[in-house]
């Protein structure tokens, strides 16, 4: 058996295995092409040649793998190096060929400064997937390893460990219906002084305070891209929607809590894939506001937002103990599948 970079000849082989994968039910993958392969492996930010790698045994590829190097991308951390991918032909399992794949991935890591090796969301290479018992319904990226995969327990014998646990969530936006006590909350917010619903970018509220309070400059770039989008009149969108043929419509709506000219929470923008799916960024309450319903609110103005824009169904993922879920699931989301981030340490 011999392990070596892939090669444009052996892009056929992958994608059959790739394929085969798929629709034994085994990953919850779509189906491959290869402009889809080429689109997400080969022209992706992050992606170089030698770490989309194949097993070839009797000049048959029976196996591969792709991955993502330390600081190849914008954003990336020092040491820290991505597992997107590895995949064996059925008929070769069992032989040691993902191990070989993994320890010679491991081998071109460190060479390139990795401490450790890393299956999240973080990995710029986003996969599509399918939501179980639905119309083909997707979300958009796997936030780390499908706890039941067939291939999860070959992760844990390698010596991966959980970070953190992850649940993806769903509704079919057909059965979305309003929950009757979220007037009644937003009607009593209001006589607190706090406004809820789309934003207005003239008011020029800060939002410092509640990015601060949260810790989070994720947050502060979203808010501050969208209100500048809202000022200047350019459109804007989620470069992963841009990615997938997205074709940006304008500034996009921002649901949001104000009180005394601060905004307290927001959730949004409103977007939709061009598969249907209602694009949820997340949702983010200032910590001096909470326990008012705020969340309640906001989120299920976000779910009737979609509708009104057509939106066939919506996806998300939160921690599997995140106290946000039980307001996703009161909204009529519900979990399912776990997916779990993990670590190999180099």
């Amino acid at each position: 058996m011999l392990i070596r970079s892939m090669q444009p000849k052996d892009a056929p082989d992958v994608i059959r295995i790739w394929n085969a994968c798929v629709s034994s039910g085994e990953v919850l993958y779509y189906p491959m092409t290869d402009g889809i392969f080429r689109r997400k492996f080969v022209e992706n930010t992050g992606c170089e040649p030698d770490h989309l790698m194949v097993a070839e045994d009797q000049n048959q590829v029976i196996g591969f793998l792709q991955g993502v190097a330390p600081q190849s991308f914008p954003g990336s951390k020092p040491g820290i190096a991505y597992l997107t991918v590895l995949m064996v032909d059925a008929a070769s399992r069992g032989q040691g060929v993902g191990r070989a794949l993994l320890n010679a991935f491991v081998e071109r890591m460190k060479s390139r400064g990795a401490e450790s090796l890393s299956i999240s969301s973080v990995n710029p290479v986003n996969l599509d997937w399918r939501i179980p018992g639905t119309p083909g319904h997707d979300h958009n990226n796997m936030p780390g390893a499908d706890a039941e995969c067939p291939g999860y327990p070959f992760l844990e014998h390698c010596g991966f460990t959980v970070r953190y646990r992850e649940t993806a969530m769903y509704m079919n936006l057909k059965d979305y219906r309003l929950p009757p006590e979220v007037d009644a909350i937003r009607k009593r917010l209001l006589s607190e002084g706090i406004y809820t619903g789309p934003y207005d970018a003239g008011w020029n509220c800060g939002f410092d305070r509640m990015c601060d309070g949260v810790g989070s400059d994720y947050w502060r770039d979203v808010l501050r891209t969208e209100i500048e989008a809202w000022k200047t009149g350019k459109p804007n969108a989620d470069p992963r929607m841009w990615a997938d043929g997205i074709a940006p419509k304008g500034p996009r709506t921002l649901l949001t809590a104000v009180h005394e000219g601060q905004i307290v929470g927001f959730t949004g923008p409103v977007d939709l894939q061009k598969s249907g799916r209602g694009w949820f960024t997340g949702i983010c309450t200032d910590p001096a506001f909470e326990r008012k319903g705020i969340a309640t609110v906001l989120f299920n103005l976000l779910m009737q937002a979609f509708v009104q824009e057509g939106a066939a169904f919506s996806t998300l993922f939160t921690g599997l103990d995140n106290p946000a879920r039980k307001v996703y699931e009161r909204a009529g989301m519900r979990p399912v599948r776990q997916f779990n981030l993990m670590t190999l340490k180099l």
